[in-house]
């Protein structure tokens, strides 16, 4: 059976090619307390997991005020800033880029950090010139809206059938379906399979060898 094949993979970030869930969690966690809010379950944090920062808040803690939401950012700042020098790649993530350029592939990168996170964070890692292009939430629409996959689309001159969006939340997936590119869902992030189950993907997979595999049979080119 014959197989879809694509020019581009944007890749999310968070939960998907770093293995930051746990901290970020935490970081929601904590601001909350220190501001005597509930304390937002695992399950409720990590579901915010790439949404636009207001959308996360509002979400994660639905009792706040908005008179609070300053100081809430401020110590969300404060907590994740804390962890982030820390954060590391999943297992395998660095070669499997590697791999997919040499291959022959575009990779791109659409996030709910922000732009100022997302420029630290590929210092830190390196990574300046493995993407093409990349988009932050608060550069335009968050997730789910389809709007950093069309827009990177647009910047390269690709439609959008011709992108695999990779990522660990229903917003990846749902912003996908939305632009009209297909997906394919890591299990190894912030939200369980069930829930990933719940929108369409090509395939669900269960750690980064998987991904490999699953990616390097849908390229539409590959260098000689």
């Amino acid at each position: 059976m014959s197989r879809e094949r694509f020019r581009l993979i944007v890749f999310d970030w968070d939960g998907t090619l770093i293995d930051s869930t746990a901290a970020i969690v935490q970081a929601i966690q904590a601001s909350a307390a220190d501001l005597a809010l509930p304390v937002p379950t695992r399950e409720r944090a990590s579901h915010v997991i790439g949404l636009g920062l207001l959308e996360a808040i509002h979400f994660a803690v639905p009792a706040i005020a908005r008179e609070q939401v300053p100081a809430y950012v401020e110590r969300y700042r404060y907590h994740y800033l804390r962890r982030d020098a820390h954060l590391v790649p999943f297992e395998g993530v660095p070669e499997l880029l590697t791999e997919l350029i040499d291959s022959g592939a575009w990779l791109a990168v659409a996030t709910g950090k922000s732009r100022a996170g997302l420029d630290r964070a590929l210092v830190q890692m390196g990574w300046a010139g493995r993407f093409l292009t990349t988009r932050c939430a608060d550069e335009g629409a968050p997730k789910p809206d389809p709007w950093m996959l069309r827009d990177i689309c647009d910047e390269l001159g690709l439609d959008p059938a011709e992108a695999l969006m990779v990522g660990d939340t229903t917003h990846d997936l749902g912003m996908a379906r939305a632009a009209g590119a297909r997906a394919i869902a890591v299990t190894y992030g912030a939200h369980p399979r069930e829930e990933l189950e719940a929108e369409p993907s090509l395939v669900l997979v269960d750690s980064v060898a998987e991904l490999r595999e699953a990616l390097l049979a849908r390229l539409e080119v590959r260098r000689k």
